[in-house]
């Protein structure tokens, strides 16, 4: 057809218009743990573009961003992972909160970081090929945060003593026109000096002892959060940035998408969706 989908469905009731689409699908990135805590995972990070297998969609479809994992604000509760994203048959999972004191990291896209001699969690939960995610660090024996692992990269152990782990670097992704780095991994928390630097692609950096200034993941990116500095009463940990989804089709067919949060844009002749929250497109 000259608008580049085809039609599910006959008889009366017609069906719905379906079109092809490259795609990126990041989900939520995980929240951090505190007092010298674990960093935050990245989201789960899946992609077709450039040259890989589209997925199919269907006009008024509902896409779905996962939101970022929760913080631990103390020694409970702990800190959660971020939420999943979907675009028609893709899933992406979202990334393991990462470890307080003596806990691991969980598993998600990316894994959390563990904390004091807590193990980093898995990446890859959601068992795809290629990965989703890589792994977290683990925890050093002295007050180090484990990082949270990336897309690109796995977080870092927590060298110790009183040294926190950086996160993993994400990857970045050109689908819109401009090449963007997604799902880095939080660094982990310090009871020192020293400041671990967040994953490349969103990651928080963790925070230290002297200033005490950890950060969120970014939103839109699934970024993991960074680990909680060290210190008395105990310091909290921060939330995973939300995730993000963008399809962008070669035909350059318009498309509508709600609510207006989201966004639409051309390049090159084709036309992107970019959802920042869950929603849905229609065309």
């Amino acid at each position: 057809m000259s608008f580049g989908y085809r039609i599910l469905g006959f008889g009366a009731g017609g069906g719905a218009a379906v079109l092809e689409f490259d795609y990126l699908v990041v989900a939520g990135g995980g929240g951090s743990g505190s007092d010298d805590g674990g960093g935050g995972g990245g989201g789960g990070y899946r992609t077709s573009y450039p040259g890989g297998t589209k997925v199919e969609i269907a006009s008024g479809s509902t896409i779905t961003v996962g939101l970022g994992g929760t913080a631990s604000t103390g020694p409970s509760p702990d800190a959660t992972s971020g939420g999943t994203s979907t675009a028609g048959d893709i899933s992406s999972t979202g990334g393991g909160g990462g470890g307080n004191p003596g806990q691991n990291g969980l598993d998600g896209g990316s894994g959390g970081g563990g904390a004091l001699n807590g193990s980093g969690g898995s990446g890859n939960a959601g068992s795809y090929t290629p990965v989703e995610g890589k792994d977290g660090g683990n925890g050093g024996g002295n007050n180090s945060g484990g990082g949270g692992g990336g897309h690109n990269a796995a977080g870092s152990n927590g060298p110790g003593p009183q040294v926190g782990g950086a996160g993993g670097d994400g990857t970045a992704n050109s689908i819109t026109g401009s090449a963007t780095p997604y799902a880095g991994g939080g660094g982990g928390g310090a009871n020192s000096s020293n400041i671990a630097n967040g994953g490349n692609g969103g990651g928080g950096q963790g925070g230290n002892r002297s200033n005490g200034t950890n950060q969120a993941g970014d939103d839109g990116k699934g970024g993991g959060a960074g680990g909680g500095p060290g210190g008395s009463p105990v310091r909290v940990g921060e939330d995973g940035g939300t995730g993000a989804v963008i399809l962008r089709d070669p035909t350059g067919t318009s498309l509508t998408v709600a609510p207006g949060s989201n966004q639409t844009s051309t390049d090159s002749g084709a036309t992107i969706a970019t959802f920042n929250v869950s929603g849905t497109i229609s065309f």
